[in-house]
């Protein structure tokens, strides 16, 4: 059993086989996920668990190189971008919400939160650790 890390059996899985590159989505309950893209459906209840605590366990153990947002969230969503901004210092483009969802097809898996404010999602590319 693992002391530490994700203890989530498939979302660990999916961060041992990223390559260089690869993305994931951190999700709120409401963004579609597309045919042919793995889900890992973590809500539970409206809000739980948050996108941001998510994001913090997802980060701890995920190298990330490259950051995408839906536009939207800097006027919809001031706060969650203000704890996104917090926790991943790294660099990051913001794109429409329509183009954030098609961008969503080519990820590894959609992980779905209980999130429930607009706009709290997020593409994180693979980066390498060397």
């Amino acid at each position: 059993m693992k002391k530490q890390g994700i203890l989530n059996s498939e979302i660990a899985s999916i961060l041992a086989q990223l390559g260089h590159t690869d993305t994931i989505v951190i999700a709120d309950c409401g963004l579609p996920v597309p045919d042919g893209v793995k889900r890992i459906d973590l809500a539970l209840t409206k809000g739980t668990p948050s996108f941001v605590e998510t994001l913090q366990a997802i980060l701890a153990d995920m190298e990330v190189e490259h950051a995408t947002l839906a536009s939207e969230i800097k006027e919809n969503n001031e706060h969650v971008l203000n704890k996104i901004e917090q926790h991943y210092q790294g660099g990051k483009d913001f794109v429409s919400h329509e183009d954030f969802k098609k961008l969503t097809k080519n990820a590894k898996v959609v992980i779905r939160t209980g999130e429930t404010t607009p706009f709290a999602n997020i593409i994180l590319r693979s980066g390498v650790i060397f």
